[in-house]
């Protein structure tokens, strides 16, 4: 098996949302596992999918203007104005799309921790905790993401701040892991095009899989575009 690694882009908030659930529903690779790093057109703050919305509006900064965006995943409001933002999509069958949710965490987030270590940034996965009450991994999904780490998170090992938290969503085509690495934790200077290649290189020694550049899988245009705008909606960010 291989790892895709696709081209880095950059989009609004609901056409991100809508690339990262179609990489999940539409075009798994039953031989590969794929990654994506992207950026974003304007600033963002994305919300998990159970979240109350009156709960999200009470989290956002007042007079700003932002995309904001229901993910198909968990977790807690994030902020994006300041982040480094991945997804990493792993097809039905393979070890760590079967694990549990929490040991899936752990194990993504250990690469991560390794590849900011090599930059010597004091990263390391929290571990003394438990989990939360509901037995969820990741971010509370009543609460902001960065605001506070959980189990398996990764966090400065000094200060305990959270540089790095995801959410996860299965579904009979695989996996789909969407995380996010919050840049004013990390507390240094990092070379980002570096952290990438160290974060797949790493990613594909857990996966046991070998990394390959990749040209983005053809899609069905018409497809993307009715799911960003689905995504965009006020029914799909209001109907909690």
């Amino acid at each position: 098996m291989n790892l895709h690694l696709l081209p880095n882009r950059a989009a609004g908030a609901a056409e991100n949302m809508a690339v990262d659930f179609l990489l999940l529903k539409r075009y798994p690779d039953a031989a590969a596992a794929r990654f994506r790093h992207y950026d974003w057109h304007r600033p963002a703050f994305t919300f998990g999918y159970s979240q109350k919305i009156d709960f999200v509006r009470t989290q956002l900064p007042p007079g700003e203007t932002f995309d904001l965006c229901r993910r198909p995943t968990g977790g807690g409001v994030v902020d994006h104005r300041d982040d480094w933002t991945y997804a990493l999509v792993i097809p039905r069958g393979h070890a760590l799309e079967e694990m549990r949710a929490a040991q899936s965490y752990r194990a993504v987030h250990e690469a991560l921790a390794a590849a900011l270590q090599a930059q010597q940034v004091e990263a390391a996965v929290k571990t003394a905790c438990e989990p939360a009450a509901d037995g969820a991994a990741g971010c509370s999904a009543g609460g902001v993401c960065f605001q506070r780490a959980e189990l398996y998170d990764v966090v400065h090992a000094r200060s305990g701040a959270k540089i790095a938290g995801a959410a996860q969503k299965r579904n009979k085509h695989g996996l789909l892991f969407q995380g996010s690495v919050w840049r004013p934790a990390v507390g240094g200077a990092i070379d980002w095009d570096k952290f990438q290649d160290d974060f797949t290189a790493a990613l594909a020694r857990e996966l046991a899989v070998t990394p390959v550049e990749t040209p983005w899988p053809d899609c069905n245009e018409d497809e993307l575009a009715g799911l960003t705008e689905q995504y965009a909606s006020p029914e799909w960010t209001g109907f909690r």
